[in-house]
């Protein structure tokens, strides 16, 4: 038993496009393999490598935890997860041998390599292990009371805009919280999400943690991530056509549900090239995680208008560091043309007064090839392969960003 009492209590305790996307892996493509790295984007008031000793104690715990009946029949409860999905998960638990925690210098390296089915299911447990073991020691009740203020604030601030402008735009106002991954602590991640439920009960439309979802009696949301669309670029189609894979593959899992497309893995006009009628039909919307929000926006809107698609009856979610002042501004741009949905994360569950971790866990291989996400912002270009990224630029015709 480590020091630290056990941070991660449930396998639900991550979100749901974990599930979404396993449950394609495994039907698809189960013998797949990849190879996650481990990035801090900024520059911690701590070095992250004291935080080793803890850290593997944590995994250790983890990867003895297992699926209970209750949780295994709430997934059943999900129309859209497979009943032989969940019967796989009733034997599943994390392998240890599969990611390894080391130090170089002042960084903190965390590797995964293992088969894509067990290593894809690590990263949210890690990054949210990592910020609470980092903001274990700067927390404080003047840490706790600042975050419930600012909480508050955000709150009223919602609840304002709904009183005195949401009649004026056609499509409401839709909030959820996307915030596992970057979490203070699981406790004030849940304070929050129950706060948020309670308050906001006509703009709160759910949480993408999984376990929360169910304990509170919520809708718990999510689709796909860029892992999912990146590992058909080392499957057997055509770097090409890899997008197309992907969004196919979706398809004929899902067939109609989960339907929201995300859209920035080589960037917004590559994606668009691919996203013919089909599946601008197919799908129920886009959603956006890097550059331009407003560029971004009005480029799909053009593009559903081309293709004779009437924008209202799609949706856009909004992931991309978004602040309840950014959602806002957003809705009335936007929400008289299409619905809009917003994911907010760090905004909501780690917004103490403290100086956020920019921490990722990223795909960079698949079946032993390297793959890369070109996103729309440059500073979220990851890719361990100098050549491979030089090459996935020619054939999407993306120039580089000096």
């Amino acid at each position: 038993m480590p020091k630290i009492p056990p941070l991660i209590h449930s396998l639900l305790d991550t979100d749901l496009y974990k599930f979404t996307m396993l449950q394609v892996v495994l039907h698809q493509f189960p013998a797949a393999d990849g190879e996650y790295e481990f990035k801090c984007r900024n520059h911690p008031d701590m070095p992250l490598t004291q935080l080793k000793k803890e850290l593997e104690a944590q995994l250790n715990w983890l990867c003895q935890l297992q699926f209970t009946q209750p949780e295994l029949n709430y997934l059943r409860s999900l129309r859209f997860i497979k009943s032989d999905f969940v019967d796989y998960l009733e034997l599943f638990h994390l392998q240890r041998r599969f990611i390894r925690v080391d130090c170089q210098g002042e960084q903190l390296t965390i590797h995964i390599k293992g088969p894509l089915v067990q290593a894809m299911f690590f990263e949210i447990f890690v990054l949210a292990l990592v910020n609470e073991l980092y903001f274990r020691r700067l927390d404080s009740p003047a840490v706790r009371a600042e975050g419930q203020r600012r909480l508050d604030a955000k709150i009223a601030t919602v609840q304002r805009f709904h009183e005195q402008e949401s009649s004026q735009y056609r499509f409401p106002l839709l909030i959820a919280d996307f915030g596992t991954r970057r979490r203070f602590s699981r406790e004030w991640h849940q304070q929050v999400v129950e706060q948020l439920n309670s308050a906001l009960p006509d703009i709160f439309r759910g949480t993408s943690n999984v376990y929360l979802a169910w304990k509170l009696g919520i809708t718990p949301i999510g689709t796909m991530a860029h892992e999912f669309f990146q590992a058909f670029q080392a499957l057997d189609v055509r770097l090409r056509d890899f997008q197309i894979a992907a969004l196919e593959a979706w398809v004929q899992e899902y067939r109609g549900d989960l339907g929201i497309a995300l859209t920035d893995v080589v960037g917004m006009d590559a994606f668009l090239a691919d996203f013919d009628l089909y599946f601008a039909k197919l799908f129920d919307g886009l959603r956006h995680d890097s550059g331009d929000p407003y560029l971004w926006g009005e480029k799909a809107l053009t593009h559903y208008r081309k293709l004779r698609i009437d924008p209202s009856s799609k949706m856009f979610t909004f992931s991309d560091g978004i602040t309840v002042d950014s959602a806002l501004q957003l809705h009335r741009h936007f929400s008289n043309d299409i619905q809009i949905s917003f994911g907010i994360g760090t905004h909501f569950t780690n917004d103490l007064g403290l100086e956020p971790l920019q921490i990722v866990l990223k795909l960079v291989s698949c079946n032993g090839q390297p793959v890369a996400k070109l996103s729309d912002s440059p500073g979220k270009t990851m890719c361990s392969d100098a050549t491979f990224l030089a090459y996935l630029r020619q054939v999407f015709k993306i120039a580089a960003v000096l």
